[in-house]
Parts: C-alpha cells; structure tokens; sequence
C-alpha cells in the first residue's frame, strides 16, 4: 500500500463514506502478506519512499507469479528484476499488461503515476556492459528517477567520456558499469564530489570481477 492509497482510506473513514469495519478489513493485510513461500511487504512504499522489488533469479516460476499478483491486486507498482523472457511469458498470462524489457531483464507494472525525482546518469565502459547497465536505468526509472544513458565510453577511448562529461556531471548520482576494464569507475569518481555507484557485473575478464 502506498501513502497517497493510505491517506485516502482515512479520509473516507473520517467523511464516513466508508465504515470502520470495512476500513478495518482492508488494512488486516498490513504491513505484509503472507504467502507461504514468500511475506510480500506491502508498507515497503510507505516506509521506504519505492515499493519492494522481486528479484526473479532463485526463485521459482509459481512463486514469482503468485508475488507478483499479489502486489497487482493491492494496487501498487511493480518491479520485477533478473527475469528471463521464459518466466516472464509465466508472469504475463496472469498480468497482461505486464512490461518486459529485454536487454534489462526485468519487467515492470505501473498502475500509479510515480513522482519523478533526482537525476540518475548510467555510464557504461562497453557494449558488453549492456545489459548491466539498463538494469539499473530501467531500475532508476521505475523508482521514480530521471535517467540519462552514457554507454561504451569507457578509458580506451577516454575522449568519448570527456565529451559528454558536463551532461555526466549534472547528474545528482552516477551509476557505472563496467566489467571488462573497472578503470572507468576511477576516473568517474576521481572527477565526480557526489555520489557514484560502481559494479563489476558486465562482461567478466582478466583480473577484474
């Protein structure tokens, strides 16, 4: 359940459009639901400012559905992450209007019109880094973010990064991937006074993880 969804339930309470009972039953499920297999956390928007996000991978394909469907049913938003394009068809035949993104491998369901706040740059080293990458734009994005891409800039063509590097600049945190060579997250935070986030997660090689 979300603030705004919250804060509305009171009010009808308090205009007496809606009972104390009927109100009474809709927050039994607060703060979580339990599954069996898994205590999905509907006050995580509440507490936390972004709703709480499935991640896919380990899971199975009932558990990852019957998830899912109970965040849709209490109306919120939904992010789902690490999911491949076969248990996302599982996913889709119980939430239609569901959305997959193939190279982020995640999905997402936007019942709500999110706030957009902050600045989130995603710079990547190379192409290889991809998928790393827009995992994290789409992730930035679906958490209320506005999110600008800078991809394969990386150090072997250190000009590349310095030509958008005003744009870079701006951004209230920069998020850098790359795998291959994590020489670029250096330069980014050798040059950057706010807050950047690094991962080794692209294409894995030599020394680097």
């Amino acid at each position: 359940m979300e603030k705004a969804r919250l804060k509305r339930l009171l009010e009808r309470v308090a205009k007496g459009e809606l009972s104390i009972e009927k109100a009474y039953e809709q927050l039994l499920k607060l703060p979580f639901e339990d599954m069996g297999y898994a205590k999905v956390d509907h006050h995580r928007a509440i507490r936390r400012g972004i709703p709480e996000v499935i991640m896919c991978e380990g899971k199975k394909g009932n558990e990852v559905v019957g998830i899912a469907k109970g965040v849709v049913k209490e109306g919120g938003n939904l992010l789902a992450t690490r999911c491949s394009r076969e248990l996302f068809e599982l996913v889709s035949r119980e939430i239609p209007h569901a959305v997959y993104h193939d190279e982020a491998r995640l999905f997402a369901v936007e019942q709500r019109a999110t706030e957009r706040r902050g600045k989130v740059a995603v710079v990547s080293a190379g192409t290889s880094d991809m998928n790393v990458a827009e995992e994290a734009a789409f992730t930035a994005h679906y958490l209320g973010c506005n999110v600008e891409r800078f991809y394969d800039v990386g150090v072997a063509g250190i000009h590349r990064l310095f030509s958008s590097w005003d744009e870079i600049r701006s951004a209230d945190v920069i998020v850098v991937v790359a795998g291959m060579e994590g020489a670029l997250a250096s330069v980014v935070a050798g040059k950057y006074h706010k807050q950047d986030i690094r991962s080794g997660e692209g294409l894995r090689g030599g020394l680097i993880d």
